[in-house]
């Protein structure tokens, strides 16, 4: 039977999930004591920002934050001030954090200050595509956006989710003019001189990642689409997806990505992202020559 605290009918909700990006580099740079205080100057600007537009804070996860409002509006305004505020921090030693947000208009149950469901899944998946400095919403939260909201959103390309059946289309809202931001945005046409297909090589297998396939995961988990029992690995480790012609390898795990590209030396991601070119070797979760199970791609 549920408590009397729980909101048996669903309430639509705008769920925001916020969370500092470099923050595992920042620790392993300066120390404890200082990556402690920076990480928490940022979450202190996600609580203030939140609650200065009528949000709610509901929880805070390491340096992730996930608050809800009554409507895409103020979450949009809310992730927008964010951005301006972190960005405006001076670097820690030379370390500049970064925000990577996620948000989705919908129905959520309420339990007690929690909140459940489709739309708190599909906002932290958001937030798992978004990159440093990307606000990333569902296509369809941008038609609750006021005109001038709606205008700074530019549509991106579609992603898997898992439970879903069908790929979920998503934007990014713009909130500055920079040279990363025009890079991460996709054409409608492919890339001109872009590669087309990725090859990855897996033991016997082969699996092709081109315009039909939007993503590849990758981990211990039997769901993954590439199931690597490689014992630092974790169970949902990270994907390979196509963006606009280029293919991109996203880190989600504990113990990092480590990818060597022909001609550059060993490249570790840690909850990072980087794009992929030529051909080369990703092992999942300890350096290449460690490894016992390796992954080769070809980018054609």
């Amino acid at each position: 039977m549920a408590s009397t605290e729980d909101t048996l009918l669903p309430t639509s909700f705008a769920v925001l999930f916020a969370d500092v990006s470099g923050s595992t580099r920042l620790y392993d740079t300066v120390g404890d004591n200082l990556a402690m205080t920076a990480i928490g100057q940022c979450l202190e600007i996600f609580r203030e920002r939140t609650e200065a537009t009528g949000g709610r804070v509901i929880k805070t996860i390491g340096d992730e934050v996930m608050s809800a409002f009554t409507n895409a509006d103020d979450a949009a305004r809310t992730a927008l001030q964010i951005q301006l505020r972190v960005d405006s921090l001076q670097p820690v030693s030379g370390n500049k954090l970064g925000v990577r947000i996620g948000f989705h208009y919908g129905p959520a149950v309420a339990r007690g200050d929690d909140l459940f469901g489709d739309t708190v899944n599909l906002a932290s998946r958001l937030a798992d595509v978004a990159t440093r400095g990307q606000i990333i919403l569902s296509q369809k939260t941008t038609q609750r956006l006021a005109k001038g909201l709606r205008a700074a959103c530019r549509p991106l390309y579609a992603i898997p989710v898992k439970g879903k059946n069908d790929d979920i289309a998503i934007c990014e809202l713009t909130w500055k003019a920079s040279a990363d931001a025009t890079a991460m945005m996709p054409s409608l046409s492919p890339a001109v001189g872009g590669p087309a297909v990725l090859r990855l090589h897996y033991r016997n297998r082969e699996i092709l990642l081109d315009d039909t396939r939007a993503s590849i995961t990758l981990g211990r988990d039997q769901g993954a689409d590439v199931v690597v029992p490689e014992r630092m690995a974790s169970r949902e480790h990270g994907r390979i997806e196509h963006r606009a012609g280029k293919f991109v390898l996203v880190d989600h795990s504990a113990n990092g990505t480590f990818v060597t590209m022909r001609g550059d030396r060993e490249l570790v991601l840690r909850r990072e992202e980087c794009v992929l070119h030529g051909r080369g070797v990703i092992a999942l979760g300890q350096p290449r020559e460690t490894a016992s199970e390796l992954l080769e791609y070809v980018c054609d």
